[in-house]
């Protein structure tokens, strides 16, 4: 094998694929390494792990622009980090790759000259994946933005894994993201193509930490990105891009019937000014006790937020709100559950509903209700 490649090309398509690199924690030795397959026109590199598999393809041209030359095709697997950290820190514009006996590999860049011992890519897994006939499709900005409103609130707690994923399904078009942990609830919808007539029957969950890793390598938003689930599996693509990720076996909780209906009062204010008070009153809540903040409002138009930690101090502190419809409140909970998710309502404004003292309560945004979110009060006497 042997090529010529563009080094700023060659390292975007290294830093998608390294996410999916453990060394330390690889089951199969071969998964150490990045794999690397010159195919005539098409540059593929790929990492894998126990949960994902990211493929990222280089093509000889872009356009007008001549990106890979001097083709001789062939496959490597070469060790990371020492491969990406040495394109890297390359000097030269131009990075020239070729593989010798024994699998070892030169790696030329001006002046430097690098000999990497590689590995042959027989052993490296294959890859079989269904790409012909996707079950739907999304912008990859709203898919990004999916992630981002629900991930947060899956269980690290192995003792339901159906609950460290993010449970998907489809509603009247939309496809449903949802996470719990018992102690807080998001959720969150978007638009979607439907591409396939079974794919409104579907549900699946897909593991939090995968998605975390797919909304790392989503960097230009413009895109569409096709979505095919398999039987345990599920492939995320782009014209450049390959994301597999097992999927959580079992079946998810039924979380709509914890969705509230009986509200009791809601309150209205500004997201920002929200977060603020409210991560100034979690500076003295107590680490073990979750970080709880007491939380009251009696009608009047300013709640009040306050936290005690007793070898430490106390804080209060008013703010005003914009609105409030219905009963007094007077509730304490976990502040860093509460700013999660707040920090997710893009709208200027956020509603606070709430049901019952010992009851969840609602955080929405007023300017899209297929976002929600569920928290869990503390009692505290």
């Amino acid at each position: 094998m042997k090529f010529s490649i563009k080094r700023q090309k060659l390292l975007a398509s290294i830093q998608e694929v390294s996410n999916a690199i453990s060394p330390r924690a690889a089951v199969i030795p071969i998964l150490t390494g990045m794999k690397l397959n010159m195919n005539n026109d098409t540059l593929t590199l790929t990492g894998s792990n126990s949960d994902i598999t990211i493929e990222s393809t280089i093509k000889s041209k872009d356009g007008d622009e001549e990106v890979i030359t001097d083709i001789s095709n062939g496959s490597i697997v070469l060790p990371v980090p020492h491969f990406p950290d040495i394109i890297k820190k390359l000097p030269g514009e131009i990075v020239h790759i070729e593989v010798k006996d024994n699998y070892q590999t030169i790696i030329r860049s001006e002046k430097s000259v690098f000999e990497l011992h590689g590995q042959s890519s027989e052993e490296y897994p294959r890859i079989y994946v269904e790409k012909d006939n996707p079950h739907f499709s999304i912008p990859a900005k709203d898919l990004k933005k999916l992630i981002r409103q629900t991930v947060f609130a899956v269980s690290t707690m192995e003792t339901r894994p159906i609950l460290t994923g993010v449970h998907v399904s489809f509603h009247d078009g939309n496809v449903r993201f949802t996470s719990t942990d018992t102690h807080r609830l998001a959720r969150s919808e978007a638009n979607v193509d439907l591409l396939d007539e079974q794919t409104a029957d579907l549900s699946i969950v897909i593991p939090g930490q995968s998605l975390l890793e797919l909304s790392k390598i989503i960097n230009n938003v413009e895109e569409t990105i096709y979505i095919s689930i398999m039987k345990n599996q599920v492939v995320f693509y782009t014209d450049h891009l390959l994301f597999i990720s097992r999927l959580l076996s079992g079946t998810y909780p039924d979380t709509d019937r914890l969705i509230p209906t009986n509200v009791k009062s809601t309150l209205r204010m500004k997201t920002k000014e929200f977060i603020r008070t409210l991560d100034r009153a979690a500076l003295l809540a107590s680490e073990e006790q979750n970080h709880v903040v007491r939380f009251e409002a009696l009608g009047k138009p300013f709640i009040e937020i306050s936290s005690n930690s007793p070898e430490i101090g106390r804080v209060n502190e008013q703010m005003e709100i914009i609105s409030h419809e219905g009963e007094e409140v007077n509730i304490s909970f976990s502040s860093k559950y509460l700013l999660e998710a707040l920090r997710t309502i893009d709208s200027e404004e956020v509603n606070i509903s709430f049901t019952g003292p010992m009851h969840p309560f609602m955080v929405t945004n007023p300017e899209n209700e297929k976002i929600l979110h569920l928290i869990l009060p503390v009692r505290t006497f």
